[in-house]
């Protein structure tokens, strides 16, 4: 774990306060089982005294109620601290992630042709000029009406979000996923569970007069959903695809991708979240990474996966693949979509155990990304663009869209 936390960034000292802190949890524990068990035995002992003796004893009995009631106090003194610790402390990093920050990614492999707008003849449009050509987007009312970072989408680019959502809850119940509309509001205890009060804290939206947060993603309401039960070896694996409005501050993204967007405070998202037993993980891991390869290839993007290096990986996350589309204007691949290992890091919080046989045991969850929808917007607009402002639609997307081949301005 100090090896973890080192890979993390995090603070190595933070191992050493919890061993210690657990240390004085199990000897206050140990001397508080000794003195209740001493404060028993005096009971029987004092009806049967009589005298000096009797004296004795009761003059005991008060020193044991004090004692015990401060051993009491040490104990749950010791545990809370104990538990505070536990939950600043991030998962165990698989011993397989690149160890370094953001840019120490490994790039595991590479889909599709990046296009060659020179060879075209015309110079491509980024996703914001493209969105005002087809009466899609609005940023400047976003703004007028929310602040920066919001947005409007209109007309087609509305139907365009629609078509995302429907086709990838299509290719999610086609591969076995239970679709979900889940709470965008959920209580302390379920963004704690998941590690979003951690590291993330910065990023949440919390309302003081209910005490609820806005979720960032629908990962946290759907590991939350078993939260406290314990679930039938055999009806694992459990999969859901949860779409929900999502809420981030982006606190620590001040000038990044101001234009457009790419990055914003409030957009919808299409996720997938697996529970499985502890032994299955990395092969679940597996599968919906292929899940995402396969949404969008099916979008004709060009993209890359990486392996998300050790300090960039969230509190929650032992392991993590991202899926980067390559957007034209930029000229860099940008994050889509991310598939994260959580092992039993979120069910040991939420306490969401499995049964099989006579044993019960925490299970382990995992999140993909299937569609995060203004990136996908972003995307398909820059990469499937043509050279008179329109967009061709991706094959996936027609039915979803009336058949529409091709989005048309409808200014110029």
């Amino acid at each position: 774990m100090r090896a973890s936390q080192r890979a993390r960034g995090e603070d190595v000292a933070l191992v050493d306060a919890l061993l210690s802190a657990d240390e004085r949890r199990r000897s206050s524990g140990v001397r508080f089982d000794e003195l209740r068990a001493e404060q028993k035995q005096l009971g029987k002992q004092i009806p049967k005294a009589t005298g000096d003796e009797k004296a004795g004893l009761l003059k005991r009995a008060e020193q044991l109620k004090a004692d015990v009631k401060a051993a009491d106090a040490e104990r749950d003194a010791a545990d809370a601290e104990t538990q505070e610790l536990l939950l600043r402390l991030g998962n165990l990093v698989h011993p397989d992630v690149p160890v370094g920050g953001e840019e120490d990614f490994v790039t595991l492999e590479t889909h599709g042709t990046i296009r060659d707008f020179g060879a075209e003849g015309f110079e491509p449009k980024d996703h914001l000029e493209l969105g005002q050509l087809l009466g899609a987007i609005d940023v400047e009312r976003g703004a007028k009406v929310s602040g920066s970072r919001f947005y409007f989408l209109t007309g087609v680019g509305a139907l365009l979000e629609l078509a995302l959502v429907n086709a990838a809850i299509a290719q999610a119940t086609a591969a076995g996923f239970t679709p979900m509309l889940t709470p965008a509001l959920v209580r302390p205890q379920s963004m704690a569970g998941t590690g979003f009060l951690g590291q993330a804290a910065q990023d949440v939206y919390h309302l003081d007069k209910d005490d609820l947060y806005l979720v960032g993603t629908s990962e946290v309401p759907l590991a939350a959903y078993h939260m406290d039960e314990i679930i039938d070896a055999d009806r694992l694996p459990l999969r859901y695809a949860g779409f929900s409005p999502c809420f981030r501050r982006e606190a620590g993204s001040h000038g990044k991708d101001t234009r457009g967007i790419f990055r914003v405070h409030q957009f919808d998202k299409v996720e997938m979240f697996s529970y499985v037993a502890p032994e299955d993980s990395q092969a679940e891991h597996q599968r919906l990474l292929e899940w995402e390869k396969q949404w969008l290839t099916s979008l004709e993007l060009p993209f890359r996966v990486i392996d998300v290096a050790s300090a960039d990986l969230g509190s929650s996350a032992a392991r993590k693949f991202d899926c980067e589309a390559w957007i034209p204007t930029q000229g860099k691949y940008r994050e889509l979509t991310s598939t994260s290992d959580c092992t039993e890091f979120q069910s040991r919080r939420l306490s969401i155990r499995v049964r099989d046989g006579k044993q019960v045991k925490p299970l382990a969850t995992l999140n993909g990304t299937l569609c995060a929808v203004p990136r996908t917007i972003v995307a398909i607009l820059e990469n499937h663009q043509q050279a008179d402002g329109s967009v061709r639609v991706p094959e996936v997307l027609r039915p979803y869209l009336g058949g529409r081949e091709v989005l048309e301005p409808v200014s110029r």
